[in-house]
């Protein structure tokens, strides 16, 4: 491998023939494109039935509206524009961290409000990227790792509620719908454990081509109803992005949610642009890479909460394909971005995504969410576990998941304050990262050794 030749795939700068690189920027789309329209699946979804339920053609432009941002912030990554950018061969999209926080703000307040909050969360996720030398002390493994856990947690009813056939569904809970979810994820682990190249890559993608298959033979002969193609035939073949599709609305209490979410997104893209430059570079990010990668986020989401996209953030499964082929050449990724751009001008692609049956989407998804909580516990562990760490986790975990378990406790909450209701009980996740964060910084802080020792003190003047 000769760094620094023009044509290198192992160049930052490097410019390799399409043919070389399109296999590669193909595994990359493969490994996001699933991943980038379930967000927008799984809330829209979410939204039937309630007040805030949106139109079919409004959930696809959603979608749609995702591959655009995707393409654009992919874009600015990998070729900086001012002081936002990383110039790192990153890949980005719609992130499943914001599920639980854009689930509580669309059921109650509904589109306008998650876009108003995208906003103001985009702007504090560059204010964090321009401080982030200063507070990233304040996000240890011990925290993040915390936050990441509940986010995974929280979202296994999600997740389970899809498979059983989702909420409104005339099937829900019927055998069917169980049956082609557990084919879905059964597809997805044997890809993923014993699958090679594009196989493993695309699991995801492969574990749904399958349940979908399945759903359309089983529509076809002993459930008829099953899938709903109305969507896809309606879906129109071309669009452009558009400016405030659903209007846009600052509600206080889901600002400052979100705001927290970026914050927690915001160090775990340390965490995504660290692992590029090692596992691609051998060699640590810089503070500039860092500090442009995490405005670049702040500023896609900007853009997306005025295009109706949902939030952006850096893809640790891209990540990895760059750790694991160690192409890093810039040009391949921006083949990459232009296929999704593509995607993003044709909703027909999101008529289809919207025909996925719900069971299907929890199948795959509720291997993800297993991923993203054992990540957390990654994080974790990477640290060790003296009575201090163990209690922040313990105590953030169990005062996140079980306030909003106690229905007593939430409404008696609600009739009090409805904005400190809103904060504490919108989702475990920022109830969790509350408690850590602030117990992170009052509890005095001990190794195992130095706890050892305390034991041995008592015990002597026993």
């Amino acid at each position: 491998m000769i760094k620094n030749n023009n044509n290198s795939l192992f160049d930052l700068d490097g410019q390799p023939s399409f043919n070389r690189s399109f296999p590669i920027a193909l595994q990359h789309l493969l490994a996001m494109i699933v991943g980038n329209s379930l967000p927008a699946l799984v809330l829209a979804n979410a939204l039937k039935g309630t007040p805030h339920e949106i139109a079919p053609e409004q959930s696809i432009y959603i979608i749609q509206a995702g591959m655009f941002l995707a393409a654009i912030a992919t874009m600015i990554q990998l070729y900086p524009v001012l002081k936002f950018g990383a110039k790192l061969p990153v890949i980005m999209g719609v992130s499943f961290s914001y599920i639980p926080i854009l689930l509580q703000i669309g059921l109650k307040y509904g589109m306008p409000a998650v876009f108003g909050a995208e906003v103001v969360g985009g702007l504090v996720a560059i204010i964090v990227g321009m401080l982030i030398g200063k507070i990233r002390k304040f996000f240890p493994p011990i925290v993040s790792g915390t936050v990441v856990l509940t986010i995974g947690l929280s979202l296994y009813s999600v997740a389970i509620g899809y498979m059983a056939g989702g909420n409104g569904n005339p099937m829900y809970g019927s055998i069917y719908n169980w049956g082609v979810a557990i084919l879905t994820l059964v597809v997805v682990l044997i890809c993923n454990m014993y699958g090679k190249g594009i196989i493993k890559l695309a699991a995801i993608l492969v574990g749904m081509l399958v349940g979908y298959i399945v759903s359309i033979i089983l529509n076809l002969t002993i459930a008829p109803g099953f899938i709903n193609f109305t969507n896809a035939q309606n879906a129109a073949w071309f669009t452009f992005p558009k400016i405030l599709p659903m209007g846009i609305e600052f509600v206080p209490s889901a600002l400052f949610v979100m705001s927290i979410m970026f914050i927690v997104n915001s160090v775990q893209a340390v965490g995504d642009l660290s692992s590029t430059t090692i596992g691609g570079l051998d060699r640590e990010a810089t503070d500039v890479e860092i500090s442009g990668g995490i405005t670049s986020m702040g500023l896609s989401s900007i853009l997306g909460g005025f295009m109706g996209s949902l939030p952006t953030a850096t893809y640790s499964q891209n990540v990895g394909i760059v750790s694991m082929t160690k192409v890093v050449a810039r040009k391949v990724l921006v083949i990459t971005a232009a296929m999704i751009l593509i995607a993003g001008f044709i909703p027909k692609f999101g008529g289809v995504m919207m025909s996925i049956p719900q069971c299907v989407i929890g199948g795959a998804t509720i291997s993800v969410f297993a991923q993203i909580t054992m990540n957390g516990m990654k994080l974790i562990t990477s640290e060790e576990l003296s009575v201090r760490n163990s209690t922040i986790v313990g105590l953030g975990i169990a005062l996140g998941m079980g306030v909003n378990s106690v229905k007593p406790a939430t409404e008696l909450l609600e009739a009090a304050h409805p904005t400190i209701h809103m904060i504490l009980t919108s989702s475990p996740v920022i109830l969790a990262t509350m408690v850590v964060f602030f117990l992170n910084i009052i509890l005095p802080k001990k190794t195992i050794e130095e706890e050892q020792r305390e034991r041995e003190e008592i015990d002597k003047c026993n």
